[in-house]
Parts: structure tokens; C-alpha cells; sequence
């Protein structure tokens, strides 16, 4: 393959991992995280980069991971043991490197770290390219793409956080249920908008 082709492969699987497969409105991964995330703006940037490099780094690692694994008769069932350890490998690594070399930046993020990387976005990309993803790009392109569809789904969260607490919302529904049936609107207009699509 070209370089041209890799790089389309990349982008399309990123665009349809972002609008049509995102991850939070079209499979519900990471919308505990996501709600949390939205509350703050700084929060928004800070789990969008962990989960977006998370997944993309992961994505990667696992791609080889997944080659020889799932060519073998059981090697399917050793998936999810193998993916928690890859996901503690690189969490603890990252931590380390920042530690060692940003002691500000770590500081600041080792409160929320983990609640950043070990979640259901995280996890839920990984299987989705064990199940769908047939080459490198493929698996790039959607580890990519599933940050960055929580990027999204985070900022029409946050942009919408004001006025889902307002007072004009009635009690029971302030807070969590509200959110969910914001996120359940939000889940059928990008469907109605984007028709149904196959997984990549």
C-alpha cells in the first residue's frame, strides 16, 4: 500500500469512528466518564488527550497482539486479561515519564488519570478492532478516532451542562437522568443524520 492509501484508510476510520460508530452516542462506552469530564472545561481537554492517546498507542500495540493471537484456537478468551495489561503497562509508563520529566503536568493530572484510562472508551475501542479492524491503518485510524469521538461527545456535554441544571428542569430529572436522556437525543440524531452504517 501507499503512503496516500494508508493515510486515507487512516482518516476515513477516524471520521467514521468520530461521527457515525462514536463510541459514547452510537455504543454507549465511557458515558459514566464522559458525563463526569463535561462538568469542567479543563477536564474536558485533560481526559480527551489521555483517552485519545491511550487509545491510539494501545491500538497499536495491540494490532500486533492481535495478529498472532487470534490465529491461534482460544486465543480469543485471553483477550480482555491482555488488553487490561496492556492499557496498566502504558498507564503506569505514562505516569512514570511524566513524573520524571513534567513534574507539573503530573501534579496536576494524577487525580484523574486513571479515571481517564481505565474505562469502558478505552477498552471498548480495543475490542472493536479485535473485531472489525483487518490492518494497521484500520486499527490506527479508529483508536484515533474513538478519542476524538469522545472529544466530541464531551464538548456537547459540557456546552449543554449549564442548562441542563438550570432551574427550569424539574429536580428529579437534574443531575444524572437528565443527562442520559440528553445523550439518548443526541444518540438517535446523529443516527437519523448519518442513516444506519455498517462496522468498518
Amino acid at each position: 500500500m501507499t503512503f496516500s492509501t494508508v493515510l486515507a484508510r487512516i482518516v476515513s476510520l477516524a471520521m467514521i469512528s468520530i461521527f457515525t460508530q462514536n463510541a459514547i452516542f452510537d455504543r454507549a462506552f465511557g458515558v459514566n466518564v464522559v458525563i463526569y469530564a463535561s462538568r469542567k472545561d479543563s477536564h474536558v481537554t485533560g481526559f480527551t488527550l489521555g483517552i485519545t492517546a491511550m487509545t491510539t498507542v494501545a491500538s497499536v500495540i495491540t494490532y500486533f497482539i492481535d495478529s498472532s493471537l487470534l490465529a491461534t484456537e482460544n486465543g480469543r478468551y485471553f483477550l480482555p486479561l491482555i488488553y487490561i495489561c496492556v492499557i496498566g503497562i502504558l498507564y503506569f509508563a505514562g505516569l512514570f515519564v511524566l513524573w520524571k520529566y513534567f513534574h507539573k503536568t503530573y501534579k496536576r493530572v494524577r487525580k484523574y488519570a486513571h479515571l481517564a484510562i481505565f474505562n469502558c472508551a478505552v477498552i471498548g475501542a480495543l475490542f472493536l478492532n479485535s473485531n472489525y479492524g483487518s490492518d494497521l491503518p484500520s486499527y490506527i485510524g479508529y483508536g484515533f478516532g474513538s478519542g476524538v469521538g469522545f472529544f466530541l461527545a464531551c464538548f456537547l456535554l459540557n456546552i449543554a451542562h449549564e442548562r441542563l441544571n438550570s432551574e427550569k428542569i424539574p429536580r428529579v430529572f437534574r443531575g444524572y437522568p437528565i443527562m442520559m436522556i440528553y445523550i439518548g437525543i443526541v444518540s438517535l440524531a446523529l443516527n437519523v443524520l448519518t442513516g444506519y452504517t455498517s462496522d468498518f
